[in-house]
């Protein structure tokens, strides 16, 4: 599995299921990544996505613990371990990369199952948030292995960093 997130300064993502900024390029590398493949989120992030729709042209799944919810357009699991089987059945031979896309919770409980990271580091602490993702930078079991130039998007200054798991 991959991670693929924004964060600011603190590893913060988001606040009241939105992203903290859209960053027009951001998101259209995010799609470039994540096409063909398939995005894992929690039900939070479903509903910031725009019209609540699946993401075109990717396997789009919601973990949620509501057994009672359904959404056109997704695979819905109430739980990891009925993500596992499901994966192996929709991917069998692994053509499909596999991100989880959000929210913070999803990503940490899933993180242990990722070997990469797809981060844009945005140059800014933003004070109005309530979601985050694990520094990586401080995990010693994950090292940074790319790392773009600094773009520009109005006053938002951010960079790319993909990062890979050296150790279990």
């Amino acid at each position: 599995m991959n991670l693929i997130f924004a964060v600011d300064g603190n590893w913060k993502i988001g606040y009241n299921g939105q992203m903290l900024v859209e960053i027009e390029e951001d998101l259209h590398r995010f799609r470039r990544i994540t096409e063909g493949h398939m995005v894992i989120m929690g039900r939070k992030t479903m509903e910031a996505l725009p019209n609540q729709q699946p993401l075109e042209n990717r396997i789009n799944i919601i973990v949620t613990r509501n057994k009672e919810f359904t959404k056109e357009g997704f695979i819905i699991v109430n739980s990891l371990e009925d993500l596992f089987p499901l994966l192996k059945e929709i991917n069998p031979d692994k053509e499909m990369e596999v991100f989880v896309t959000g929210g913070g919770t999803i990503a940490r409980q899933l993180l242990l199952f990722c070997n990469k990271a797809y981060i844009t580091k945005i140059f800014r602490d933003f004070r109005n948030t309530d979601t985050f993702i694990p520094n990586l930078d401080l995990d010693p079991d994950w090292e940074m292995v790319e790392e773009s130039e600094v773009f520009r998007q109005d006053d938002i200054y951010y960079r790319y960093i993909d990062y890979k798991r050296v150790r279990w």
